[in-house]
């Protein structure tokens, strides 16, 4: 029986989500994804100290965000070496609030990608929070040719405006939900009865699925933020899945039978949902959603703390 890696590629597409590209290519993924604490992780293994030594000897005169920037694309050059497909790479936090900031930063990115030879339109997703003002700039984004991947997604709202901005794919986080669940539950929470399907990340992810299938919204769902290979499990069958190296080495040495769980048919079979547009509704449904108000916050207070060790990291070469 072939492996349950091999099983889940053949209905869904796999993504690595490091930025360790030397351990991506035993995997095989389509594509890569990474954030500014998996470079932070990368960069202080002695394998890819180098990089950021060139970076800060040819870019020490540019600002320190654009020598950033420009270790980032170094990164996603390097990955695509290694995969045919796309690679992600995140515009700063701290602009999660700022649209026009946004697109400018992700414009910079893409021409940096451009001037190393990359086809940006086919290889590189710009990875943008979604906060409102980063579904707007995203919008503005994908109007240019230039396509996002919306991250820190942990409600439906988020996806229907991702969906009406025609982003090119979103990242809601199945972990992050589990965690923000478990921990509110305490001592009641059940590890057994909220495992699999039951898993509230997983059934978050199966909502917007079923609604983007229903609706016929071509932004693809990337189901992401993984703590458990059931949870993967559960959400064979989304459009893609981006798996940490170390939940892609146990589903390669697990050969359960696997069965695609989510699909057009079985999204059609579900209640039909409606959300409404305008920023005013958006801000009023994400408040009344406490778990995803409070992930969404703390996604983008996490990535500008390890951007801002990614800044000091680079200032002391």
């Amino acid at each position: 029986m072939t492996n349950t890696l091999d099983q889940l590629k053949k209905v869904t597409q796999v993504v690595a989500d490091t930025g360790d590209f030397q351990s991506i290519a035993a995997f095989k993924p389509q594509d890569a994804t990474t954030n500014p604490s998996l470079i932070l992780k990368a960069v202080q293994k002695p394998a890819y100290y180098p990089l950021m030594q060139e970076t800060r000897e040819n870019f020490g005169h540019v600002s320190l965000d654009e020598q950033v920037d420009r270790l980032l694309v170094r990164f996603g050059c390097e990955i695509l070496k290694t995969i045919p497909g796309r690679v992600s790479t995140e515009v700063d936090a701290r602009l999660s609030f700022d649209t026009q900031a946004t697109v400018d930063r992700a414009k910079r990115i893409i021409a940096l990608y451009k001037a190393e030879g990359i086809d940006t339109e086919k290889h590189v997703l710009i990875k943008i929070a979604s906060t409102w003002e980063g579904i707007q700039a995203a919008q503005t984004l994908e109007q240019q040719g230039i396509h996002c991947n919306l991250t820190l997604l942990f409600s439906a709202i988020q996806a229907h405006a991702c969906a009406k901005a025609s982003v090119t794919l979103i990242s809601p986080f199945v972990g992050r939900i589990y965690d923000w669940y478990k921990k509110n539950a305490g001592p009641q929470w059940d590890e057994q009865a909220n495992a699999g399907a039951n898993d509230p990340g997983v059934q978050s992810v199966k909502r917007i699925y079923a609604y983007y299938k229903q609706h016929g919204i071509r932004t693809e769902v990337m189901g992401a933020s993984f703590r458990n290979a059931g949870q993967i499990k559960a959400l064979a069958g989304c459009d893609l899945l981006t798996i940490s190296p170390e939940l892609l080495t146990e589903l390669s040495q697990d050969e359960s039978h696997l069965q695609a769980a989510l699909t057009t048919e079985w999204a059609n079979q579900q209640n039909v949902e409606a959300f409404p547009d305008g920023e005013a509704e958006f801000r009023f449904m994400l408040n009344e959603d406490a778990m995803a108000t409070e992930k969404l916050a703390e996604g983008i207070r996490a990535f500008v703390k390890d951007s801002e060790k990614l800044d000091a990291l680079l200032k002391a070469v």
